[in-house]
């Protein structure tokens, strides 16, 4: 069995939804209902990332151990590299980083991408996909694509429909449906990285591609590094971006 643990990125200044990571979902606040799925999944170690107090204090009072970061950090991973970095992981040492807003992520899908990571040794990152036939999300921008090579590797991620069935979508009037057969997965913004990268992440300048595509991810593959993906059989519950959004996980969430 793989051997990796878990950080959960959290902090309480959400642009979209200020206190998010706290919000109730069926007694608990929403950190917990994350790091007690990342429990679930096997991770040697789960612990939660903050700059907040009162994100930390809750962590603690659920029985997860916090570590207080930087308040500056532009992205999750930049605040996952601090904790892997205080944690004094191994550089081979494999980091799960689990968003704090995903309190329905499957666990076995958290346990996927680690073992992917450590079946690739070429790699220095790993995610996970889906296959994707709506022309809704093959079309729409919102959802980030991903395309594989032979050996299951990364080649680009997008917002753009790829890989373009050029024949089956000559005309706008045919984009009602993906043609048989065509490999289109929709992104699942799960990462496992080794610890040892994350040291040199940070050194990572941004690339045109990334800024553009507003995609961190293609940072990685920019600057040289493979990212292995694992496919995954189901798609991805719904996370919380908004309270709207909130309200329906609070729904599909199991009362203890």
């Amino acid at each position: 069995m793989t051997a990796f643990s878990v950080v959960i990125p959290a902090r309480y200044a959400s642009t979209r939804f200020p206190g998010k990571a706290l919000a109730d979902i069926a007694g608990k606040p929403m950190v917990v209902r994350v790091a007690e799925r990342a429990r679930a999944s096997g991770a040697k170690a789960v612990y939660v990332a903050t700059d907040d107090a009162r994100i930390e204090e809750a962590a603690r009072a659920h029985g997860f151990p916090s570590i207080m970061t930087g308040s500056a950090h532009a992205t999750g991973t930049d605040r996952i590299a601090e904790a892997a970095k205080k944690l004094a992981l191994e550089d081979d040492a494999i980091v799960v980083n689990v968003q704090g807003d995903e309190p329905l992520i499957d666990p076995a899908l958290i346990a996927s991408v680690a073992a992917a990571l450590e079946k690739s040794p070429e790699a220095e990152v790993s995610t996970a996909c889906h296959l994707i036939r709506s022309p809704e999300e093959i079309f729409s921008p919102s959802v980030v694509k991903v395309v594989l090579d032979a050996r299951g590797f990364a080649l680009y991620f997008s917002r753009a429909p790829v890989p373009f069935a050029r024949d089956a979508w000559a005309s706008p009037s045919g984009r009602q449906g993906a043609p048989e057969g065509l490999p289109c997965y929709r992104h699942i913004g799960l990462y496992a990285y080794r610890a040892g990268f994350l040291k040199r992440y940070a050194q990572l300048a941004p690339s045109p591609i990334e800024n553009f595509e507003a995609l961190e991810q293609l940072r990685v593959l920019w600057h040289g590094y493979r990212i292995a993906v694992a496919i995954s059989e189901t798609e991805a519950p719904p996370g919380v971006d908004t309270p709207g959004d909130l309200e329906k996980v609070r729904k599909l969430a199991v009362r203890p």
